[in-house]
């Protein structure tokens, strides 16, 4: 009897084809997936403040820092650490949202690590009240509304005027156009803090040293031909405007000789402080912003603008204090090469430095 050979299968064969290839796609999703979940929820860094409280197990702390927004998955965060045994004290810890669940845990499970009774804080110069407020409250127990609201009520700013020769009536003035009263007298430097404090003692802490920059420069102030007030909103300005002492020096004489013909200050940094929200920088120039209608936006009001536009530093003070004089009204910096400043007598002039170092 002859042999009959059978036939191929060929749609059985399809179906194990394709089955193998569901297999490999949901694999590789999984992975993706797994992959995903498993890293920080943050590619830059960022500090934020987490409590560890009685009763705690790493299976609860992962809930709650899943639930916070400091990592992506408890359960993924679980299996990641399935292998260790982390033991997690109760305190408060800074972690960096940038790290991976088992740096976090490396932090929560190091009693050396929890925050002290005191914490040192670096509040820079150009920071805005609103930002010293934030960066304060994460690392404290006040809050960022609550210490906004002090620096902005005129009954408390008024019982600081009447102890602090460097704060003055004139803060007060135009009261109703300015965002935050002390704004321009938060001193940025580094400081040391209770964590269990209070907004009065935070904010006698920061004008004290406004208090002593004053005094260390009293001579000059008491020379200059302005109010203590209009040195510190010009003073903001100059910070924001120039990084090198010379500059900024050279950038408060340009200021000043616009502010002696009552030529409009025209400052960008002024639209900035305007606007107060917005995302990139550049929003801060375009020609639609720099005519807002605001008392801080120089492009369109005379003079100063209501109040400091931000928190100047000693530097930036004492080169308003001692500017530069000069013929010159115009100014720019080379912000696409070495970041010199360019300066011009005339707008002609001045057009022509946009034209060699700016429009590239």
């Amino acid at each position: 009897m002859p042999l009959v050979k059978k036939k191929k299968q060929p749609l059985a064969k399809s179906v194990f084809l394709v089955v193998i290839f569901l297999i490999v796609i949901t694999g590789y999703f999984a992975f993706s997936t797994y992959q995903s979940l498993s890293e920080p929820v943050s590619e830059t860094s960022e500090l934020v403040k987490f409590e560890v409280v009685d009763g705690d197990t790493m299976t609860s702390v992962l809930a709650r820092l899943e639930n916070e927004g400091h990592i992506r998955n408890r359960y993924v965060a679980r299996w990641m650490l399935r292998d260790q045994d982390f033991l997690v004290y109760k305190g408060n810890f800074m972690l960096d949202t940038s790290l991976s669940v088992n740096e976090m845990m490396a932090v929560l499970s190091n009693p050396a690590q929890a925050i002290q009774n005191t914490v040192r804080i670096t509040l820079p110069p150009g920071f805005w009240a609103k930002d010293m407020a934030k960066r304060i409250s994460t690392f404290t127990n006040v809050s960022e509304e609550d210490l906004l609201s002090a620096w902005n009520d005129e009954t408390y700013v008024e019982s600081l005027i009447s102890e602090f020769s460097v704060l003055t009536e004139a803060i007060l003035t135009g009261k109703d156009d300015v965002r935050i009263l002390l704004e321009g007298y938060l001193s940025p430097n580094t400081y040391e803090f209770f964590v269990d404090t209070s907004v009065d003692a935070i904010t006698r802490v920061l004008i004290n040293e406004t208090q002593r920059v004053y005094t260390t420069h009293k001579v000059d102030f008491d020379q200059s031909q302005r109010t203590i007030h209009d040195i510190f909103v010009m003073a903001s300005i100059v910070e924001y405007e120039a990084s090198e002492f010379d500059d900024m020096k050279m950038v408060a004489g340009v200021f000043y000789n616009r502010l002696n013909i009552n030529m409009r200050l025209q400052s960008s940094v002024t639209v900035c402080y305007a606007l107060y929200e917005f995302e990139d920088w550049r929003d801060c120039e375009s020609y639609e912003n720099q005519q807002i209608r605001s008392p801080y936006n120089t492009y369109v009001t005379s003079g100063l603008p209501a109040g400091p536009i931000l928190n100047p530093s000693e530097t930036a003070i004492l080169a308003t204090l001692n500017y530069e004089p000069s013929r010159y009204f115009y100014f720019l910096a080379d912000v696409y090469g070495d970041g010199t400043v360019y300066y011009a007598e005339t707008f002609a002039q001045h057009q022509a430095n946009i034209d060699k170092y700016l429009r590239r």
